[in-house]
Protein backbone atom coordinates (compact mmCIF):
# COMPACT_ATOMS: atom_id res chain seq x y z
CA UNK A 1 0.00 0.00 0.00
CA UNK A 2 2.93 2.32 0.67
CA UNK A 3 4.16 1.92 -2.88
CA UNK A 4 0.77 3.00 -4.22
CA UNK A 5 0.85 6.25 -2.23
CA UNK A 6 4.41 6.93 -3.35
CA UNK A 7 3.47 6.52 -7.02
CA UNK A 8 0.39 8.72 -6.59
CA UNK A 9 2.49 11.44 -4.93
CA UNK A 10 5.16 11.17 -7.64
CA UNK A 11 2.58 11.49 -10.41
CA UNK A 12 1.01 14.52 -8.73
CA UNK A 13 4.42 16.20 -8.40
CA UNK A 14 5.21 15.50 -12.06
CA UNK A 15 1.83 16.86 -13.13
CA UNK A 16 2.28 20.02 -11.06
CA UNK A 17 5.79 20.41 -12.48
CA UNK A 18 4.48 20.13 -16.04
CA UNK A 19 1.82 22.76 -15.35
CA UNK A 20 4.43 25.10 -13.86
CA UNK A 21 6.73 24.67 -16.86
CA UNK A 22 3.79 25.37 -19.19
CA UNK A 23 2.82 28.53 -17.27
CA UNK A 24 6.45 29.68 -17.29
CA UNK A 25 6.68 29.16 -21.07
CA UNK A 26 3.44 31.05 -21.69
CA UNK A 27 4.53 33.98 -19.53
CA UNK A 28 7.88 34.17 -21.36
CA UNK A 29 6.09 34.16 -24.76
CA UNK A 30 7.73 30.94 -25.92
CA UNK A 31 4.51 30.05 -27.78
CA UNK A 32 4.26 33.43 -29.48
CA UNK A 33 5.19 32.59 -33.08
CA UNK A 34 5.13 28.86 -33.70
CA UNK A 35 4.53 29.20 -37.44
CA UNK A 36 7.89 30.93 -37.92
CA UNK A 37 9.72 28.01 -36.28
CA UNK A 38 7.80 25.56 -38.44
CA UNK A 39 8.84 27.31 -41.65
CA UNK A 40 12.47 27.62 -40.52
CA UNK A 41 12.63 23.85 -40.04
CA UNK A 42 10.78 23.15 -43.28
CA UNK A 43 12.91 25.41 -45.48
CA UNK A 44 16.17 24.20 -43.94
CA UNK A 45 15.21 20.63 -44.90
CA UNK A 46 14.38 21.73 -48.45
CA UNK A 47 17.72 23.56 -48.77
CA UNK A 48 19.60 20.41 -47.71
CA UNK A 49 17.82 18.39 -50.41
CA UNK A 50 18.58 20.97 -53.09
CA UNK A 51 22.24 21.49 -52.16
CA UNK A 52 23.26 17.85 -51.66
CA UNK A 53 24.26 15.82 -54.73
CA UNK A 54 22.15 12.73 -55.44
CA UNK A 55 23.79 9.76 -53.71
CA UNK A 56 21.79 7.04 -55.47
CA UNK A 57 23.16 7.92 -58.88
CA UNK A 58 26.76 7.56 -57.70
CA UNK A 59 26.06 4.14 -56.18
CA UNK A 60 24.40 2.89 -59.37
CA UNK A 61 27.29 4.10 -61.57
CA UNK A 62 29.94 2.40 -59.40
CA UNK A 63 28.05 -0.91 -59.35
CA UNK A 64 27.79 -0.94 -63.16
CA UNK A 65 31.52 -0.36 -63.68
CA UNK A 66 32.45 -3.25 -61.39
CA UNK A 67 30.36 -5.85 -63.24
Amino acid sequence: MELTWITIAASLFMGIGAVLVFVFAVKRNYFRDLEDAKYQVFWSDVEELVESPPQEKKNEDSSQTRA
